[in-house]
């Protein structure tokens, strides 16, 4: 495995410094610090309780035919690293879960699977929080770096009793986790499309610089969302097909599921991000359009009054007609100004008409 180096990014991600030791811990100054509760369940026993001492982890594991440790929040290193001994987790693979900015994969170790996968942030739909997974023999644990409720719906199934998730093992815990994972893109992407919708609306009917940030950003989040869903197809793609003792066959059977899941919201993705370029292209052409409509009309403006300065201009040239009869006898005309406006109107009103007849007129 390659050896990673990591320095403070601009996005908040701490990065091991060069030459540092591969596994440190390095902990974001900003990380909340971790709470972390023990979810030990069977067929017949449900235990949820608040560690305090991480230390009691190691007289706890394995009471139970399924331990879930969930921690959410990453501030202190020595909780990490104390959950890390108790476990015997990766040194690698725990500076991984600490690590903000992952991208989703499995990498599996002699003693357990470690998990990356990412989730729409709640309060920014362009951005992307981490939760991170071990999966061992009879043990899941989870990390984020802040609380939340993705899970919720996992310990409501667990508390309640309902359907298999009682009765089996580890890693149908970790396909629930995964599969309640993915069932939170899907309103996020409907949500996007019911903005699309909008942002269609909008371009078709009087589009604007506005419409076009919105368009911007709705793009923005699309990006973000096929980032972090193409590779959760990957990693579920390859959980499903791995010969590892802790994914078990019957298990596959619902990883497949997930993968399907997976490659729909792909699919919705790649759809939306569709739409977007086609909505850009639609709004170019409407403000082409609108613009050839200005020139069409200054162009039918300018075609009117090029005559009417023509004919302006030559009873402009004030000939006197004293000198020569043929000098502008208008001048002395008493109808030369009135008939000089009429040929004017006249003018104008015939190349209207012309205008009409060629169509060039709405």
């Amino acid at each position: 495995m390659s050896r990673k180096r990591r320095f403070t990014s601009r996005h908040g991600r701490v990065h091991s410094r060069p030459g540092e030791s591969p596994g440190t811990l390095r902990i974001d100054p900003e990380a909340i610090p971790p709470q972390v509760r023990l979810i030990g369940f069977g067929p017949d026993a449900f235990v949820d309780r608040p560690i305090t001492r991480p230390a009691d982890i190691r007289s706890l594991k394995g009471k139970w035919p399924v331990t879930w440790i969930i921690v959410q929040g990453l501030g202190d290193v020595q909780v990490l690293t104390e959950i890390g001994k108790a476990f015997d987790l990766h040194g690698l693979a725990l500076e991984d879960a600490v690590s903000q900015g992952q991208r989703p994969k499995a990498e599996p170790y002699e003693d357990h699977i470690f998990i990356v996968a990412r989730t729409p942030s709640a309060d920014n739909h362009a951005a992307s929080d981490q939760v991170s997974f071990f999966l061992g023999s009879n043990y899941v644990i989870s990390f984020q770096d802040r609380p939340g409720t993705l899970f919720d719906p996992v310990l409501s199934r667990l508390q309640s009793a309902t359907g298999r998730l009682r009765k089996s093992g580890a890693d149908y815990l970790l396909y629930s986790l995964l599969d309640a994972l993915i069932d939170g893109y899907f309103p996020i992407l409907d949500q996007i499309g019911e903005e699309m919708e909008s942002i269609e609306s909008e371009i078709i009917s009087d589009p604007g610089e506005v419409s076009v940030r919105r368009l911007q950003a709705a793009k923005a989040k699309l990006r973000e969302m096929r980032r972090i869903v193409r590779p959760l197809r990957d990693l579920l793609n390859e959980l499903y097909r791995a010969e590892s003792d802790f994914v078990r066959e019957d298990t596959k059977v619902y990883l497949r599921d997930a993968l399907d899941h997976a490659v729909q919201a792909i699919d919705f993705v790649d759809s939306l991000r569709e739409m977007s370029t086609d909505l850009m292209s639609v709004y170019l052409t409407s403000t082409s359009n609108r613009m050839n409509e200005v020139m069409k009309a200054l162009t039918l403006v300018t075609s009117i009054f090029i005559p009417l300065s023509f004919i302006a201009s030559i009873y402009g040239m004030n000939f006197n007609p004293n000198t020569s009869a043929l000098n502008m006898p208008e001048l002395n005309w008493v109808y030369g100004y009135p008939f000089a406006l009429v040929l004017m109107a006249v003018t104008a009103v015939a190349l209207l008409f012309y205008f009409r007849r060629k169509r060039w007129l709405g």
